[in-house]
């Protein structure tokens, strides 16, 4: 039997004949098999069969009892929105700026203010919302009551009947969803509501007991709502036999998924184990899956899934704008985010450092993000060291000394070490307790020392030293690495260091720095790339710990990359501010210390010099004079040039390096009477003090054990 549809009216009733040569040519009206019994017009059947499906589709999903139940939810969750309206968010960022501007009077009562503003807003806002609604509430069920009284049964009905189809409409699903619905393999509790997309709303979305036997895995592209992702991850964990329970936690991000996950045996670090596999059972890229273990629930990680060429850094903020001498070093900077979308802020006062990261790992970006915030702040006095490379480079301008040959670096050691020991016995009479009260008058330095492998043997010495004595007397060294290990560092040191810090690496490194279990608790640094010519990969990216006021969490962060440019434009406008010089009283109770050993120069019993001190303890002034830096601003007199270069001239005439205080005044005396009859060793101890310092050791010299004097080489650098 067929039929073909009349273009202008209803068919009539035709008897089709057999006619051989006519077999095959379309034929109108309603064809029948035999007389008497014809078949329904084609609009008719097409209705019937629409009306078939309606009814199918409508029992196959519960007369859409779920729709309308979601739908109302959905309403009510666009309610809530309406009624926040985003304020909550912006109260907790004034409250974050007045926690900020913590110190800075003006600032926090302008930011005290903003607060309160915002506040009385968000109240006549949540007001307004709710008049609103009791208005139009009251106008709908008044207009509703008025129907069903006078219209009785028949209105009533209608109106349950709106209400319900108002529910279904809101509630129907997303059209995207059915587009996969083809491809999307089978899911056991697709049906179940999804209340919780894009919202860490804490509820479990999935057990492993609600998964039916023998589902196999499917990749992660095909995962397009929270239930999905549930299932699609709790899949993947039993085929690589990690003893999964439960997924709870899905949120929906700009780069990918994220959830939690629960074992019910052992630890997350099955999962750890196995994250290279399930990126091949997700279908993502390398590193795709991101495991991060939560201390707060011992049986519990995050798990982070990275879409295909997705970036969970793209939308992070960018570096803040620090004018110059806008902050204290004792204050948190931020230098970076985290893959869930935190803050990095360190603060540096008194936090000795480790930056670990391989060639094309982003050493020097992390170091210059730390110096960023160190360079902008008004108690601060930043060194840099490195004796291979350009250290901080465009930083050059806003830091203090920059040494780069095996002389400079030590020389500025042992001035360190030396003025730390000094400081020790100074807090005690400045009244400043068990540390060093770091202030404009009492400034902290922070040293970095990029590629410390390639340092001399005695500048390693003297940083160990160093990082054993800094910390409490506001002395902050950082070292940079391009390993962890005992191969590089030359101490087994990385473990004692406080701020520990490492990018792209090798395993070994991370074993080295955060310490043998840690692969296994989520610190997996070394699963980062480092970059190449063309392509950055993960450089700049970082497992960081010992953050004050951070929990140490094995997450992954990307410090702020700031281009050369910017960089130098903040340091020449912090070298125009002026920078920080160090405080007589430190410099003074240098003098009032013993140097290492390892330092001094040898001499035999008959006092007779056999070595040569490998490094000189050398003024502040002294110590910019060899490192090329900018003297310190009317340091050195005309007056006082004067008579070092007459000491200097004086020495040389005699023959001697060296020279007790009483002997120089006496050779300066008879060296001309008219300048110098008045001279004595306390006054010229008073002159040299500000450019020279305090009197140092001389070693036996003139039957004496180790008087105190001057050396000619100290002298002569400074003229």
């Amino acid at each position: 039997m067929t039929t073909a549809p009349h273009p202008i009216r209803q068919p009539n009733l035709s008897i089709v004949k057999e006619q051989p040569d006519t077999a095959g040519k379309p034929v109108e009206g309603t064809v029948v098999e035999h007389q008497g019994q014809s078949t329904r017009p084609g609009w008719v059947e097409a209705a019937t069969a629409r009306a078939t499906a309606a009814k199918d589709h409508a029992l196959d999903n519960k007369l859409y009892v779920g729709w309308s139940a979601r739908g109302y939810r959905n309403l009510a969750a666009r309610w809530l929105e309406a009624y926040r309206d985003d304020h909550p968010q912006m109260i907790a960022t004034a409250k974050a700026d007045r926690k900020a501007a913590k110190g800075n009077t003006t600032a926090e009562a302008d930011a005290h203010d903003l607060v309160k503003t915002r506040r009385e807003a968000y109240r006549r806002h949540r007001l307004f919302h709710l008049g609103k609604t009791a208005a139009w509430s009251a106008v709908g069920m008044a207009g509703a009551a008025t129907g069903a009284i006078v219209g009785g049964t028949l209105v009533e009905t209608a109106i349950g009947v709106v209400a319900y189809a108002t529910g279904i409409y809101h509630g129907r699903p997303d059209p995207a969803e059915a587009e996969v619905e083809a491809t999307a393999p089978p899911l056991s509790i697709i049906e179940q509501a999804d209340s919780g997309f894009g919202h860490d709303t804490g509820q479990v979305f999935m057990t492993v007991d609600q998964l039916p036997e023998g589902v196999s895995p499917f990749p992660i592209a095909q995962a397009r709502t929270p239930m999905e992702l549930a299932e699609c991850v709790l899949r993947a964990l039993i085929a690589e036999g990690v003893p999964v329970a439960e997924v709870s936690d899905v949120v929906r991000l700009s780069w990918g998924w994220q959830c939690v996950v629960r074992v019910s045996e052992g630890t997350p670090e099955a999962i750890i184990k196995v994250a290279g596999d399930l990126e091949t059972r997700f279908d993502l890229a390398t590193n795709g899956v991101r495991p991060t273990p939560l201390k707060e629930r011992r049986a519990c990680a995050v798990l982070r899934l990275v879409d295909r060429g997705a970036d969970p850094f793209a939308s992070a903020p960018g570096l803040p704008y620090r004018a110059p001498k806008s902050m204290s070093i004792t204050d948190k900077h931020r230098n970076g985010s985290s893959v869930g979308g935190g803050e990095l802020a360190v603060a540096l006062a008194g936090v000795m450092g480790l930056v670990v990261a391989a060639s094309g790992g982003g050493k020097t970006g992390i170091l210059q993000a730390l110096a960023e915030g160190a360079t902008a702040c008004y108690d601060n006095i930043t060194i840099d060291l490195d004796p291979h490379g350009d250290g901080l480079e465009d930083l050059h301008d806003a830091v203090r000394i920059t040494a780069r040959t095996n002389e400079q670096i030590e020389a500025v050691l042992l001035f360190l070490f030396m003025l730390s020991k000094g400081r020790a016995r100074l807090r005690k009479k400045l009244g400043m307790g068990r540390k060093w009260k770091v202030s404009k008058e009492h400034p902290h330095f922070t040293v970095f020392f990029d590629e410390f492998p390639k340092g001399s043997d005695l500048a390693k010495r003297l940083a160990f030293e160093l990082l054993l004595v800094g910390r409490k007397e506001a002395v902050t060294l950082i070292i940079a690495s391009q390993g962890g290990t005992k191969l590089y560092l030359g101490e087994n040191i990385a473990q004692m260091i406080a701020l520990k810090a490492v990018g792209p690496c090798k395993v070994g490194d991370t074993r080295a720095v955060f310490g043998d279990g840690s692969v296994g608790e989520g610190w997996l640094p070394h699963r980062l790339a480092p970059a190449t010519d063309t392509d950055p990969k993960d450089a700049g990216h970082i497992y960081i710990q010992g953050v004050p006021g951070m929990p140490d969490e094995p997450i992954e962060y990307k410090v702020h990359e700031v281009p050369s440019a910017t960089l130098r434009t903040l340091a020449t406008e912090r070298l125009e501010a002026g920078l920080v010089e160090p405080d007589q009283e430190s410099l003074d109770a240098m003098a009032g210390v013993d140097l290492p050993e390892y330092v001094l120069p040898v001499y035999d019993i008959e006092g007779v010099l056999k070595k040569e001190a490998p490094v000189e303890l050398l003024t502040w002034e002294q110590l910019l004079k060899l490192c090329d830096a900018e003297p310190m601003a009317g340091a050195q007199a005309e007056a006082t040039t004067a008579v070092i270069a007459d000491a200097v001239d004086l020495m040389d005439k005699a023959g001697v390096d060296r020279m007790r205080t009483e002997t120089l005044v006496a050779k300066l005396v008879e060296h001309d009477p008219d300048a110098y009859g008045d001279l004595t060793a306390e006054s010229l101890k008073e002159m040299l003090a500000p450019a020279v310092g305090k009197p140092v050791t001389l070693g036996p010299l003139d039957g004496l054990a180790n008087p105190r004097g001057f050396k000619r080489d100290a002298l002569a650098r400074l003229l």
